[in-house]
Order: structure tokens, then C-alpha cells, then sequence
């Protein structure tokens, strides 16, 4: 989706939640769709090729390490919009989208360098503030998007907590989908970990790399 079409889209959805006496919508309601469908867009898959690549390592058994890493990804997440939000750090917009993709590629690749090796259980701590430096990446670049929209409120604070809901929401689903086909894959067609991890690694990658050199 062009930047375009997405300010166009903001400017209709806040006419019709502001002022249409047809089109009505609670304030949590529009702010968390608008958080989930921006992370469910086709049209800008970042997002989800980044949790496709943090989520693949991981097996249903493994559940509660893979949901505190999402967690953390989403705090550093709020964390960067909401300084963006209040203009406490203002980082080139250039820069993230630049910046994004090398997250994507990086988590990729040490997934494939690390794929069956069970020293990788051992770096949780690491991986955790690899996650939240990422999650502080991709809040910058959801910034502009975010400002947009609340644009003339008279508080963010709210919006942003119900935004962020929104997003964890959509990645919770993406997390759900990669865990159940991973479960699919390695017990019905038996794959391996190790070939699971690194062909759908090497997948996301050879989808990065266009994005990289599209703002590179």
C-alpha cells in the first residue's frame, strides 16, 4: 500500500468516527482495529515476515518463551511510538525503512546458523534484548501512521495503549498460524526442526532482500 492510500484511508476512517451520524465507532474499537489490520496488510508485510522469522524456532512446547518475546517486542514497540508520538526522539524516516528489513534478514539468518542447535535455549536472555531493540525499530516506523490518526486529540496516551493492543493482537495471530503449520509440517509431512527452520528462513529472506534494496 502507497503512503498515498494509507493517509488517504486515515483521513476517511477519522471523517466517518468523527463525524458521520451513520458510520459511529467506540474509540477502543477503531484504535485497535486500526493497530491490528495495520499489522495484517498484505500490501506491508514487514511486520509479519519479522514474526514468521521469531516465531519459526519455536514449537508449541516452547509457547511461553515464544509469547515473552512477542511481549517484549510489543513494549519496545509502544516504547518508540509513543517518544515518536510525543516528539521526545525524531528519527529519520528513511533511516527505519532501512533499518526494518535488516531486522527481518538478521533474525533470519541466525535462525538459519542456529537451526538444531540447543545452545540457542541458552541465549534466551540475549535474544529477549535483540527482540526488544527490534520491537524499538519497527514502533519508529509505525510513528508516522500513528500521528496521523491522532492528530488533533486531546490525549495520546489512550489511543496508544489501545493501538498497541491492536498490534499485539495481529501478531499474536501470525504467531498462532506460523506455530499450528509448524506443528502440521513436522507431524504430518515430517519435516524436521532443523529443515522447518531453515527453509522458512531462507523463504523470508529471498522476500526481504527486494525490500531492502527497494530503500537501500
Amino acid at each position: 500500500m502507497s503512503c498515498k492510500d494509507s493517509y488517504s484511508s486515515i483521513i476517511i476512517n477519522l471523517y466517518f468516527w468523527k463525524t458521520s451520524n451513520f458510520f459511529t465507532m467506540d474509540q477502543f474499537w477503531f484504535y485497535f482495529k486500526e493497530g491490528l489490520f495495520h499489522v495484517l496488510d498484505w500490501d506491508a508485510y514487514d511486520h509479519i515476515l519479522f514474526f514468521i522469522v521469531l516465531t519459526v524456532p519455536y514449537g508449541l512446547n516452547n509457547w511461553k518463551k515464544l509469547f515473552s518475546l512477542v511481549s517484549i517486542f510489543t513494549l519496545g514497540h509502544a516504547i518508540s511510538l509513543g517518544l515518536a508520538a510525543y516528539e521526545v526522539v525524531k528519527i529519520d524516516g528513511g533511516l527505519i525503512e532501512l533499518l526494518i528489513p535488516i531486522t527481518i534478514l538478521l533474525t533470519a539468518l541466525y535462525n538459519i546458523f542456529t537451526a538444531g542447535k540447543t545452545k540457542r535455549a541458552e541465549k534466551l536472555g540475549l535474544y529477549l534484548i535483540a527482540t526488544l531493540f527490534f520491537g524499538l525499530i519497527h514502533g519508529f516506523g509505525f510513528s508516522t501512521y500513528f500521528k496521523m490518526m491522532t492528530a488533533g486529540s486531546d490525549s495520546i496516551l489512550l489511543p496508544l495503549i489501545e493501538y498497541t493492543l491492536g498490534i499485539e493482537a495481529a501478531q499474536i495471530v501470525v504467531v498462532i498460524a506460523v506455530l499450528v503449520l509448524g506443528f502440521v509440517g513436522q507431524s504430518i509431512f515430517r519435516f524436521s526442526r532443523r529443515d522447518w527452520i531453515m527453509i522458512t528462513s531462507a523463504i523470508v529472506i529471498g522476500v526481504a532482500i527486494p525490500i531492502l534494496r527497494a530503500v537501500f
